[in-house]
């Protein structure tokens, strides 16, 4: 296999950031193997999310229990990270990225076990501690993109890479959505519907053991050499300036990221608020249309895949990262107002049409908060920054799910997606303000400009980089 290296002269760049007299950088090409194995057990996690919501009123009926109960079987997902985000953070900066994703396959793969052996109308408890299983697992999951690009990543392509990590949960959603309709549908009898739920079931479970076994013999903690300048300059600060606690009172110092924090949970918490009620929504309007709700649902998040993408790229080649982000906010903002209007209006081709719209801005909104939070917080830790990111999602989800739902159920569901467009102007507003302080690509200037400067030329001639194959 051959790598590429590249040999940089620098000096102290900024601050305490020291780095070697001679610092070197290698991009690996394992790396796309780690990325795409994190991207394979983030989909096999986020399938689980959304498995129970998109078929709600089958569930329900199987259980005999409310929409309510079964609205909670997505929610925990929600519930359970605000807890536990903060010591999985602390277990991420301590033990690395191996070590979390060795837990979060291992109780991924464990839920999905639990689970098989919930197929009874009885046993909706046992069902929900699966769920709240995998639940668990979500929370090593769901901030690690932008540290997986980081780690393994070079500075002109780690935009990208953070895209293509959220692009495996998001994958995982849009089968959520399409595959479960198809595999349990609406049938009358309990027997074949018992029957229908435990072949979902046992294929989940034999896919989250496969998973495991890959990260178990597959996944590293991460390259020997590091990708970029940015990450030779944290391999090489004091081990006195990782303190957890300190990391998270230095961002809740930052005004940039407050603002950040909040504007990106009322833009994601909205997403799951609809991915949670989708189906009730669909289902009013469109009475048996239960594998339509799904394919809409497909349609929302791989119309967001491809922005996700697109936006990452971008990225990567234009550096633009709050106008992109407020751009993308606004037509989010818009997107949802086509949305609302239009889903009563009796045309399925229309949803299908507006949810697309609507997916590509507001899902392609995820890994631009992701790179926008880790330039505003370098050189604190990535894990720490998404983390609490997804943490503001996850309240302001299970708020906006509950409260959207209570409207439903009592006004409308026009109602309840005006009540959406209200939080996600205010989150556009909210973005307007960030002040677009871009650390990380300064520390990335500023030290390439230093190896320029510190090269002592020779007779005229200047030291050339050197490519290196191992």
């Amino acid at each position: 296999m051959c790598d590429k290296a590249d040999n940089h002269i620098d000096v102290q760049p900024e601050g305490n950031l020291e780095v070697s007299s001679v610092s070197r950088t290698r991009l690996y090409r394992r790396r796309w193997v780690i990325l795409l194995l994190f991207s394979s057990y983030s989909l096999c996690n986020a399938f689980q999310w959304i498995q129970y919501g998109i078929i709600n009123n089958i569930f329900m009926k199987f259980y005999q229990v409310s929409s309510f109960a079964v609205d909670w079987l997505s929610m925990v997902y929600m519930l359970t990270y605000i807890p536990f985000i903060f010591p999985v953070t602390w277990l991420l900066e301590r033990k690395g990225l191996r070590v979390v994703a060795l837990l979060a396959a291992s109780i991924n793969c464990a839920g999905t076990w639990i689970k098989v052996a919930s197929v009874q109308p009885s046993l909706f408890w046992v069902t929900m501690l699966g769920q709240f299983a995998c639940s668990c697992a979500q929370v090593f999951i769901l901030g690690m993109p932008s540290q997986v690009a980081s780690v393994w990543f070079g500075s002109d392509e780690v935009s990208t890479a953070c895209a293509i990590g959220v692009f495996g949960n998001q994958l995982g959603i849009a089968i959520g959505f399409l595959v479960p309709p198809v595999l349990v549908p609406n049938v009358e009898d309990m027997g074949e519907l018992a029957e229908h739920i435990s072949i979902m079931f046992y294929v989940t479970a034999g896919v989250a053991t496969l998973i495991f076994l890959l990260v178990v013999f597959v996944f590293q903690e991460k390259p020997e050499t590091p990708p970029s300048l940015a990450q030779v300059a944290l391999r090489n600060m004091p081990t006195g300036q990782h303190s957890y606690l300190a990391y998270i009172a230095r961002l809740m110092c930052n005004k940039p990221f407050i603002l950040l924090l909040i504007s990106y949970g009322l833009n994601v918490g909205s997403f799951y608020a609809v991915s949670t009620l989708l189906n009730r929504m669909i289902i009013e309007h469109y009475p048996g249309e239960e594998v339509n709700a799904g394919r809409i649902g497909l349609t929302l998040v791989v119309a967001g895949v491809v922005g996700s993408l697109i936006c990452g790229v971008w990225l990567d080649k234009t550096k633009t990262y709050k106008q992109t982000t407020l751009s993308v906010y606004l037509l989010s903002f818009v997107g949802m107002l086509i949305y609302s209007f239009t889903l009563n209006l009796g045309h399925l081709w229309l949803v299908f049409l507006t949810s697309g719209v609507l997916g590509f801005f507001m899902t392609g909104y995820l890994p631009l908060g992701f790179e926008f939070a880790v330039e505003l917080t370098y050189p604190e830790s990535e894990g720490t920054s998404s983390g609490l990111l997804n943490c503001s999602a996850q309240v302001f989800g299970i708020a906006f799910t509950i409260i959207q739902g209570k409207i439903i159920d009592h006004f409308s569901t026009l109602a309840g997606n005006i009540f959406l467009c209200v939080f996600l102007l205010i989150g556009s507003i909210m973005t307007a303000f960030i002040k677009s302080d871009l650390r990380r690509q300064k520390a990335n200037q500023e030290t390439r400009g230093n190896a320029d400067s510190s090269v002592h030329p020779q007779h005229g001639e200047t030291l050339p980089v050197k490519e290196v194959k191992m």
